[in-house]
Protein backbone atom coordinates (compact mmCIF):
# COMPACT_ATOMS: atom_id res chain seq x y z
CA UNK A 1 0.00 0.00 0.00
CA UNK A 2 1.51 3.34 -1.04
CA UNK A 3 1.88 6.17 1.45
CA UNK A 4 -0.50 9.11 1.25
CA UNK A 5 1.48 11.26 3.71
CA UNK A 6 5.19 11.05 4.50
CA UNK A 7 6.69 13.44 7.04
CA UNK A 8 10.50 13.62 7.17
CA UNK A 9 12.65 15.61 9.59
CA UNK A 10 9.79 17.90 10.58
CA UNK A 11 11.11 20.77 12.70
CA UNK A 12 8.90 23.59 13.91
CA UNK A 13 10.26 26.36 16.13
CA UNK A 14 8.98 29.46 17.89
CA UNK A 15 11.30 32.43 18.33
CA UNK A 16 10.80 33.95 21.80
CA UNK A 17 12.60 36.50 23.96
CA UNK A 18 14.18 33.60 25.82
CA UNK A 19 15.45 31.93 22.64
CA UNK A 20 14.26 29.40 20.06
CA UNK A 21 11.66 26.91 21.29
CA UNK A 22 11.72 23.92 18.95
CA UNK A 23 8.36 22.33 19.72
CA UNK A 24 8.78 19.66 17.04
CA UNK A 25 12.34 18.51 16.55
CA UNK A 26 12.98 16.00 13.77
CA UNK A 27 9.75 14.00 13.48
CA UNK A 28 9.33 11.24 10.86
CA UNK A 29 6.25 9.14 10.10
CA UNK A 30 4.03 8.03 7.23
CA UNK A 31 0.38 7.13 6.70
CA UNK A 32 -0.73 4.81 3.88
CA UNK A 33 -3.81 5.52 1.79
CA UNK A 34 -6.82 4.57 3.90
CA UNK A 35 -4.61 3.95 6.94
CA UNK A 36 -4.79 5.33 10.47
CA UNK A 37 -2.01 6.66 12.69
CA UNK A 38 -2.38 7.78 16.29
CA UNK A 39 0.07 10.29 17.78
CA UNK A 40 0.08 10.15 21.58
CA UNK A 41 1.95 11.87 24.39
CA UNK A 42 1.40 14.20 27.31
CA UNK A 43 0.53 17.88 26.96
CA UNK A 44 3.41 19.88 25.48
CA UNK A 45 4.99 16.95 23.65
CA UNK A 46 4.43 18.55 20.22
CA UNK A 47 1.40 16.61 18.98
CA UNK A 48 -0.83 19.54 18.01
CA UNK A 49 2.07 21.56 16.57
CA UNK A 50 2.84 18.55 14.34
CA UNK A 51 -0.74 18.63 13.02
CA UNK A 52 -0.70 22.39 12.47
CA UNK A 53 2.67 22.11 10.71
CA UNK A 54 1.23 19.62 8.22
CA UNK A 55 -1.62 22.03 7.51
CA UNK A 56 0.81 24.99 7.40
CA UNK A 57 -1.24 26.78 10.04
CA UNK A 58 1.63 27.66 12.38
CA UNK A 59 1.40 31.39 13.02
CA UNK A 60 4.33 33.75 13.64
CA UNK A 61 6.56 33.72 15.62
CA UNK A 62 6.45 30.02 14.76
CA UNK A 63 7.72 28.54 11.51
CA UNK A 64 8.35 25.18 9.88
CA UNK A 65 12.06 24.96 9.09
CA UNK A 66 13.20 24.65 5.47
CA UNK A 67 14.79 21.23 6.04
CA UNK A 68 11.35 19.71 6.72
CA UNK A 69 9.57 17.55 4.13
CA UNK A 70 5.80 17.01 4.18
CA UNK A 71 5.02 14.83 1.17
CA UNK A 72 1.27 14.53 0.58
CA UNK A 73 0.00 12.60 -2.42
CA UNK A 74 3.28 13.15 -4.26
CA UNK A 75 3.87 16.85 -3.57
CA UNK A 76 5.87 18.55 -0.83
CA UNK A 77 3.51 20.79 1.13
CA UNK A 78 6.46 22.50 2.82
CA UNK A 79 7.37 24.16 -0.50
CA UNK A 80 3.87 25.40 -1.43
CA UNK A 81 2.77 29.01 -1.11
CA UNK A 82 -0.38 30.05 0.78
CA UNK A 83 -2.62 30.10 -2.32
CA UNK A 84 -1.68 26.52 -3.21
CA UNK A 85 -2.14 25.35 0.39
CA UNK A 86 -5.56 27.03 0.59
CA UNK A 87 -6.73 24.75 -2.25
CA UNK A 88 -5.59 21.66 -0.33
CA UNK A 89 -6.85 22.64 3.14
CA UNK A 90 -10.46 21.58 3.66
CA UNK A 91 -10.45 19.85 0.28
CA UNK A 92 -7.80 17.09 0.21
CA UNK A 93 -6.83 17.48 3.90
CA UNK A 94 -9.38 18.39 6.54
CA UNK A 95 -8.91 18.96 10.26
CA UNK A 96 -11.14 18.62 13.30
CA UNK A 97 -9.98 20.91 16.09
CA UNK A 98 -10.15 20.31 19.85
CA UNK A 99 -13.01 22.62 20.83
CA UNK A 100 -15.92 22.89 18.38
CA UNK A 101 -17.45 25.93 20.12
CA UNK A 102 -14.39 28.04 19.29
CA UNK A 103 -14.00 26.51 15.82
CA UNK A 104 -17.54 27.34 14.66
CA UNK A 105 -18.60 30.91 13.91
CA UNK A 106 -21.28 31.92 16.46
CA UNK A 107 -23.12 34.32 14.11
CA UNK A 108 -23.82 31.85 11.28
CA UNK A 109 -26.02 28.76 11.35
CA UNK A 110 -24.25 25.41 11.23
CA UNK A 111 -25.85 24.66 7.85
CA UNK A 112 -24.49 27.90 6.39
CA UNK A 113 -21.00 27.07 7.66
CA UNK A 114 -20.92 23.60 6.12
CA UNK A 115 -22.36 24.93 2.84
CA UNK A 116 -19.75 27.71 2.76
CA UNK A 117 -16.98 25.12 3.03
CA UNK A 118 -18.46 23.22 0.08
CA UNK A 119 -18.87 26.40 -2.02
CA UNK A 120 -15.32 27.48 -1.28
CA UNK A 121 -13.60 24.24 -2.19
CA UNK A 122 -15.93 22.54 -4.69
CA UNK A 123 -16.92 25.58 -6.77
CA UNK A 124 -20.67 24.79 -6.75
CA UNK A 125 -23.81 26.92 -6.47
CA UNK A 126 -25.83 27.73 -3.37
CA UNK A 127 -28.48 25.04 -3.82
CA UNK A 128 -25.97 22.28 -4.43
CA UNK A 129 -23.86 23.41 -1.46
CA UNK A 130 -26.93 23.44 0.83
CA UNK A 131 -27.93 19.98 -0.38
CA UNK A 132 -24.43 18.71 0.37
CA UNK A 133 -24.53 20.31 3.84
CA UNK A 134 -27.83 18.56 4.59
CA UNK A 135 -26.41 15.27 3.31
CA UNK A 136 -23.38 15.62 5.61
CA UNK A 137 -25.51 16.41 8.67
CA UNK A 138 -27.50 13.27 8.02
CA UNK A 139 -24.31 11.27 7.43
CA UNK A 140 -22.88 12.20 10.83
CA UNK A 141 -26.12 11.19 12.59
CA UNK A 142 -27.67 14.54 13.51
CA UNK A 143 -31.41 13.94 14.08
CA UNK A 144 -33.93 16.21 12.32
CA UNK A 145 -31.04 17.39 10.14
CA UNK A 146 -33.15 19.70 7.97
CA UNK A 147 -34.37 21.57 11.05
CA UNK A 148 -30.98 21.60 12.80
CA UNK A 149 -29.40 23.16 9.69
CA UNK A 150 -30.89 26.45 10.89
CA UNK A 151 -29.45 26.18 14.42
CA UNK A 152 -26.60 28.35 15.66
CA UNK A 153 -23.66 26.65 17.43
CA UNK A 154 -24.81 27.75 20.90
CA UNK A 155 -28.13 25.96 20.35
CA UNK A 156 -26.41 22.57 20.06
CA UNK A 157 -24.80 20.29 22.62
CA UNK A 158 -21.06 19.63 22.60
CA UNK A 159 -21.58 16.25 20.93
CA UNK A 160 -23.79 17.73 18.21
CA UNK A 161 -21.28 20.55 17.56
CA UNK A 162 -18.52 17.99 17.20
CA UNK A 163 -20.66 16.08 14.71
CA UNK A 164 -21.11 19.32 12.76
CA UNK A 165 -17.32 19.79 12.73
CA UNK A 166 -16.87 16.24 11.43
CA UNK A 167 -19.53 16.84 8.77
CA UNK A 168 -17.79 20.05 7.70
CA UNK A 169 -14.42 18.29 7.59
CA UNK A 170 -15.82 15.48 5.41
CA UNK A 171 -17.98 17.66 3.15
CA UNK A 172 -15.36 17.77 0.38
CA UNK A 173 -14.38 14.07 0.57
CA UNK A 174 -10.84 14.59 1.91
CA UNK A 175 -8.12 12.02 1.39
CA UNK A 176 -6.74 12.71 4.88
CA UNK A 177 -8.59 13.68 8.06
CA UNK A 178 -6.54 15.14 10.91
CA UNK A 179 -8.41 14.87 14.21
CA UNK A 180 -6.80 16.84 17.06
CA UNK A 181 -8.22 15.62 20.38
CA UNK A 182 -11.69 15.20 18.82
CA UNK A 183 -13.34 13.91 22.01
CA UNK A 184 -11.55 15.90 24.74
CA UNK A 185 -14.46 18.12 25.81
CA UNK A 186 -17.12 15.40 25.60
CA UNK A 187 -18.50 13.03 28.21
CA UNK A 188 -17.66 9.34 27.89
CA UNK A 189 -20.92 8.24 26.25
CA UNK A 190 -20.66 10.94 23.58
CA UNK A 191 -16.96 10.14 23.12
CA UNK A 192 -17.87 6.55 22.29
CA UNK A 193 -20.48 7.71 19.76
CA UNK A 194 -18.04 10.11 18.04
CA UNK A 195 -15.31 7.46 17.82
CA UNK A 196 -17.73 4.91 16.42
CA UNK A 197 -18.91 7.50 13.88
CA UNK A 198 -15.32 8.21 12.78
CA UNK A 199 -14.62 4.49 12.36
CA UNK A 200 -17.78 3.98 10.29
CA UNK A 201 -17.04 7.01 8.08
CA UNK A 202 -13.47 5.88 7.50
CA UNK A 203 -14.76 2.50 6.26
CA UNK A 204 -17.41 4.14 4.07
CA UNK A 205 -15.21 6.85 2.55
CA UNK A 206 -11.79 5.14 2.53
CA UNK A 207 -9.96 8.18 3.92
CA UNK A 208 -6.77 8.12 5.98
CA UNK A 209 -6.87 9.44 9.57
CA UNK A 210 -4.18 11.12 11.67
CA UNK A 211 -5.50 11.05 15.25
CA UNK A 212 -3.82 13.33 17.80
CA UNK A 213 -4.64 12.46 21.42
CA UNK A 214 -3.32 11.87 24.91
CA UNK A 215 -5.90 9.11 25.51
CA UNK A 216 -4.32 5.68 25.01
CA UNK A 217 -7.74 4.01 25.15
CA UNK A 218 -8.90 6.04 22.15
CA UNK A 219 -5.75 5.07 20.25
CA UNK A 220 -6.22 1.35 21.01
CA UNK A 221 -9.78 1.60 19.68
CA UNK A 222 -9.18 3.70 16.58
CA UNK A 223 -5.82 3.25 14.84
CA UNK A 224 -3.57 0.72 13.11
CA UNK A 225 -0.24 2.36 13.96
CA UNK A 226 0.84 4.52 16.88
CA UNK A 227 3.64 7.06 17.32
CA UNK A 228 4.54 8.07 20.88
CA UNK A 229 5.90 11.62 21.24
CA UNK A 230 7.97 13.04 24.07
CA UNK A 231 9.68 16.43 24.20
CA UNK A 232 9.26 17.16 20.48
CA UNK A 233 10.42 13.75 19.24
CA UNK A 234 8.88 10.40 18.41
CA UNK A 235 10.34 7.93 20.90
CA UNK A 236 8.46 4.84 19.73
CA UNK A 237 6.26 3.84 16.83
CA UNK A 238 4.77 0.65 15.48
CA UNK A 239 1.54 -1.36 15.17
CA UNK A 240 -0.75 -0.39 18.03
CA UNK A 241 -1.34 -3.98 19.22
CA UNK A 242 2.36 -4.85 19.51
CA UNK A 243 3.34 -1.44 20.90
CA UNK A 244 0.82 -1.60 23.72
CA UNK A 245 1.46 -5.28 24.47
CA UNK A 246 5.26 -5.00 24.58
CA UNK A 247 6.33 -1.32 24.71
CA UNK A 248 10.02 -0.96 23.96
CA UNK A 249 10.60 2.60 25.17
CA UNK A 250 10.49 3.30 28.93
CA UNK A 251 8.25 6.33 28.33
CA UNK A 252 5.62 4.22 26.55
CA UNK A 253 5.86 1.67 29.34
CA UNK A 254 5.39 4.39 31.96
CA UNK A 255 2.37 5.86 30.14
CA UNK A 256 0.68 2.47 30.04
CA UNK A 257 1.47 1.84 33.71
CA UNK A 258 -0.28 5.08 34.68
CA UNK A 259 -3.67 3.95 33.33
CA UNK A 260 -6.25 2.71 35.87
CA UNK A 261 -7.36 -0.85 35.14
CA UNK A 262 -10.80 -2.43 35.41
CA UNK A 263 -10.91 -4.31 38.70
CA UNK A 264 -8.06 -2.33 40.27
CA UNK A 265 -8.63 -1.81 44.00
CA UNK A 266 -9.38 1.78 44.98
CA UNK A 267 -6.49 1.56 47.45
CA UNK A 268 -3.99 0.75 44.69
CA UNK A 269 -2.08 3.94 43.77
CA UNK A 270 -1.53 4.73 40.09
CA UNK A 271 2.08 4.78 38.98
CA UNK A 272 3.15 8.36 38.25
CA UNK A 273 6.09 9.35 36.03
CA UNK A 274 8.52 11.15 38.30
CA UNK A 275 10.09 14.49 37.47
CA UNK A 276 9.10 17.09 34.89
CA UNK A 277 9.25 17.42 31.11
CA UNK A 278 12.48 19.30 30.21
CA UNK A 279 12.30 22.85 28.90
CA UNK A 280 12.28 23.18 25.09
CA UNK A 281 14.69 26.09 25.52
CA UNK A 282 17.27 23.67 26.88
CA UNK A 283 16.71 20.09 25.76
CA UNK A 284 19.02 17.52 27.42
CA UNK A 285 22.02 16.53 25.29
CA UNK A 286 21.24 12.82 25.39
CA UNK A 287 17.90 11.03 25.66
CA UNK A 288 15.26 13.59 26.64
CA UNK A 289 13.50 11.09 28.89
CA UNK A 290 16.69 10.08 30.71
CA UNK A 291 16.20 12.40 33.74
CA UNK A 292 12.84 10.68 34.45
CA UNK A 293 13.74 7.14 33.37
CA UNK A 294 14.11 4.26 35.84
CA UNK A 295 16.45 2.44 33.43
CA UNK A 296 18.82 5.29 32.48
CA UNK A 297 22.58 4.75 32.48
CA UNK A 298 25.58 6.93 31.60
CA UNK A 299 25.24 6.72 27.80
CA UNK A 300 21.62 7.93 27.98
CA UNK A 301 22.73 11.32 29.34
CA UNK A 302 25.40 11.79 26.64
CA UNK A 303 24.00 10.42 23.35
CA UNK A 304 20.58 10.95 21.79
CA UNK A 305 19.39 7.53 20.55
CA UNK A 306 17.88 7.18 17.06
CA UNK A 307 14.78 5.09 16.40
CA UNK A 308 16.12 1.53 16.50
CA UNK A 309 14.26 -1.38 14.84
CA UNK A 310 12.81 -3.81 17.39
CA UNK A 311 10.66 -6.39 15.61
CA UNK A 312 7.56 -4.65 14.22
CA UNK A 313 8.34 -1.53 16.27
CA UNK A 314 10.99 1.17 16.47
CA UNK A 315 12.23 2.57 19.77
CA UNK A 316 14.56 5.49 20.51
CA UNK A 317 16.19 3.73 23.48
CA UNK A 318 19.74 2.44 23.87
CA UNK A 319 18.36 -0.60 25.74
CA UNK A 320 16.92 -1.75 22.39
CA UNK A 321 20.24 -1.62 20.54
CA UNK A 322 20.67 -5.40 20.71
CA UNK A 323 17.02 -6.36 20.36
CA UNK A 324 13.73 -6.28 22.29
CA UNK A 325 13.75 -5.60 26.01
CA UNK A 326 11.52 -7.38 28.52
CA UNK A 327 8.72 -5.10 29.70
CA UNK A 328 5.81 -5.15 32.14
CA UNK A 329 3.70 -2.41 30.54
CA UNK A 330 0.76 -2.16 32.91
CA UNK A 331 2.39 -2.99 36.19
CA UNK A 332 0.83 -6.45 36.55
CA UNK A 333 2.70 -8.56 39.09
CA UNK A 334 4.50 -11.45 37.43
Amino acid sequence: MSDLLTVKNLRTGFQTHGGLIRAVDGVDFSIPKGGTLGVVGESGSGKSVTALSIMKLVDAPGRVEASSNIIFDGQDLATLDEDAMAKIRGNDISMIFQEPMTSLNPVFTVGEQIAESVRLHQNVGDKEAEARALEMMRLVGIPSAEKRMRDYPHQMSGGMRQRVMIGMALSCNPKLLIADEPTTALDVTVQAQILELMKDLREQLGMAILLITHDLGVVAEMVDEVAVMYAGKIVERGPVKETFATPQHPYTEALLASIPLLGMRYTTPLKAIRGMVPSPLDWPRGCRFAPRCDYAFDRCAEELPPLLPVGAQESACWLCEKGPRATNPIGIAS
